[in-house]
């Protein structure tokens, strides 16, 4: 039988691979993208948004069928965070590259943002998030879609990247691709580790779920999209990184909090863990979206 120790150590290695995988997947969709000429709006605000959400999606997915689907709650709110301070911060902090943000396509979707990021807090005020809100979130999430497809505009340039040579053999794609899926296997198997285990600590140490799903898995997920980001701005190619941040603050908060509730309503006995997050993701969406 697993002990404590054992716990902790499956803990830290799924936290490692989670965040290990979640880079491999954003790496290899960008180079399967790259090769067949996907558009670069595609490519910043649906493929790598939604390779960054993986992890969210898998985790949501798992602890919905453990019963505990506060914890996917906490792991979306913590991320979300994350993604509007920290990771915009490590991006100019680090590269010194100025994020544009002129366009009003930018400007709106940064709206969106802010309003889908505080979404599933307010609705999930009453104490639980109930299947009629997942489907509600589920909706929204599609109607971001709906609007931004509607604007044809972004669609007409093609992704540009710099060359890296590893698409003159069609080897190389089937290899990107063959690393997308074992990204895939191992979110899987990791998810189910993070679930198993904090579930352990939570019903044999009096801890709270929420807090751990904030606190520190939060902050694992968003590595890839920090990662990215990072990545992205050292390029040149910060045109990305905005699409990418909204995106993976805007698909969690609708798409993953939405197929969790369908599975298993999400319950909030505690909600002073939210409280506090709220507080903190309100300030910083407003910020992000003045500054």
């Amino acid at each position: 039988m697993i002990g404590f120790y054992g716990y902790i150590l499956i803990f830290i290695i799924s936290c490692l691979i989670l965040s290990w995988s979640g880079k491999i997947l954003v790496k290899g969709l960008t180079k399967v993208a790259r090769f067949l000429g996907w558009k670069e709006f595609v490519v910043a605000c649906l493929v790598m948004a939604l390779a960054s959400s993986a992890p969210n999606l898998f985790l949501g997915i798992n602890s919905a069928l453990h019963g505990i689907p506060q914890f996917s709650f906490g792991d979306v709110v913590g991320g979300n965070v994350v993604d509007l301070t920290l990771t915009v911060a490590l991006v100019v902090l680090l590269t010194g590259v100025s994020i544009p943000a002129k366009s009003s396509l930018i400007q709106t979707s940064s709206i969106f943002t802010v309003a889908t990021a505080i979404l599933p807090l307010i609705l999930v005020l009453d104490g639980v998030l109930e299947r009629g809100d997942g489907i509600l979130l589920i909706s929204v999430f599609f109607f971001y879609l709906f609007w931004i497809f509607s604007k044809e505009d972004r669609f007409k340039k093609v992704y540009k990247g710099k060359s890296e040579g590893v698409f003159k053999d069609f080897k190389l794609f089937l290899k990107n691709l063959s690393n997308v899926g074992l990204a895939l296997f191992l979110l899987l198997l990791s998810a189910e580790g993070i679930v198993r285990s904090a579930s352990f600590f939570a019903h044999n140490f009096n801890l709270s779920l929420p807090f751990i799903g904030i606190l520190i898995v939060g902050l694992g997920n968003a590595l890839p999209e920090a990662y990215f980001a990072v990545v992205s701005a050292k390029k040149g190619e910060t045109w990305m990184i905005l699409g990418d941040i909204m995106g993976a603050v805007i698909i969690p908060a609708t798409l993953v909090l939405g197929i969790v509730a369908l599975i298993h309503p999400i319950r909030v006995d505690d909600i002073s863990y939210f409280a506090v997050a709220r507080i903190f993701l309100v300030i910083s969406a407003i910020f992000f979206f003045f500054y």
